[in-house]
């Protein structure tokens, strides 16, 4: 596969960010297979955000020959206190997001699943994550929380700083050369980076993918200018926050429910999470968008890619209800594979109702 392919692969949509395209390049230039990783605490329910748009994200590294490794973050979970501290049930919900990408078309013999307790067996992981903790200020530290899913003021105890230099240590020992996680493990991610070299590792090159927004309406609304990015790490779609979730389980009913109920201004296209989704999923499944609709109403609508979509809604040739109506069908035909692969695999069936019917912690 020649270079600019791969490139294209890498930084295709819902890719936001990449640090930096010369140290990618630099890097496919000097390594056929480099190795690739994106990091998740298993606790809870898999929703639009980790799954389908990181199940997009392994599948175009995989197609660009990069190998990729999936880590699934038990002890980060479990330093984090989600699903009450239960370890036992953290590890069933790391096999829910496994079956998870599977479901969603993820190459099970092009991926490689690793589960962090299994890992830290290892003496050698230890000596990294001090190494790591050791060139960080608590100042500095706290500072990253975000990528923990918390503020700058809400670590209480020591565990809560060990994070960061264990998910920076995590990045080392697995041989990463490109960090493949969302825009909110940005931090701990530019941690790497500065202290890799210093370190005698390497400074890994960052992909950084979009943030799906959920889909209540954002607790400060309009967003404020200059505060948008703090908005919006607030206003993603969370797993501890059913309401603003649609779960890739979910069925066709509650799928629809869901969309007609979410927040979608008229004429706006900014911070619309109706719009969110129609540009980073609806346009990576289909070449062109239908909207049906009555002709008392203007009649059927189709839109060849999302910037036309963006406009007319803008301009007002598109009622928020219409575009509703047509997000959730589209929702509901994405989705069929993975309904139909847990009714028809019993372990992952098991893990999805045992991950349901426990209590799902922040």
């Amino acid at each position: 596969m020649d270079m600019e392919t791969k490139l294209e692969l890498i930084c295709r949509s819902p890719t936001e960010e990449v640090l930096t395209m010369k140290d990618l390049r630099v890097l496919l230039e000097t390594e056929e297979h480099p190795v690739a990783y994106n990091g998740w605490e298993p606790s809870g329910l898999v929703h639009l955000g980790t799954g389908v748009i990181c199940a997009y994200k392994m599948k175009d590294f995989v197609d660009a020959g990069i190998r990729v490794k999936a880590y699934l973050s038990t002890w980060h979970a479990w330093l984090n206190n989600k699903l009450g501290g239960d370890l036992e049930l953290i590890r069933k919900a790391a096999d829910l997001f496994k079956h998870s990408w599977i479901a969603l078309g993820v190459p099970e013999d092009k991926v490689e699943f690793i589960y962090s307790d299994k890992l830290y067996n290892d003496l050698s992981y230890w000596v990294k994550t001090i190494m790591v903790a050791k060139n960080l200020t608590i100042a500095r530290t706290r500072r990253t929380l975000e990528i923990a899913g918390r503020k700058e003021t809400e670590a209480h105890y020591v565990s809560d700083f060990l994070y960061t230099p264990m998910q920076v240590a995590d990045i080392f020992h697995l041989e990463v050369k490109i960090c493949q996680l969302g825009m909110d493990q940005r931090k701990g991610n530019v941690v790497a980076r500065e202290l890799g070299e210093k370190l005698g590792f390497w400074k890994p090159v960052c992909v950084h993918h979009h943030m799906l927004q959920g889909l209540e309406k954002p607790a400060r609304w309009p967003i404020p200018e200059g505060k948008e990015r703090e908005a919006l790490a607030s206003a993603k779609m969370s797993k501890s926050r059913p309401e603003t979730c649609v779960f890739i389980y979910d069925s066709p009913e509650e799928i629809k429910q869901k969309i007609t109920k979410a927040f979608c201004p008229e004429r706006t296209v900014e911070f619309n999470p109706i719009l969110d989704i129609c540009k980073c999923i609806i346009f990576r499944e289909e070449k062109s968008f239908a909207i049906r609709r009555p002709a008392r109403f203007g009649g059927a609508m189709e839109f060849q890619s999302y910037q036309e979509l963006e406009t007319a809604y803008k301009y007002g040739s598109l009622h928020p209800q219409d575009l509703k109506n047509a997000v959730a069908e589209e929702l509901v035909a994405i989705l069929e594979p993975v309904r139909r692969y847990f009714e028809r695999n019993r372990e992952a069936e098991e893990s999805l109702n045992a991950v349901k019917n426990a209590t799902i912690t922040r």
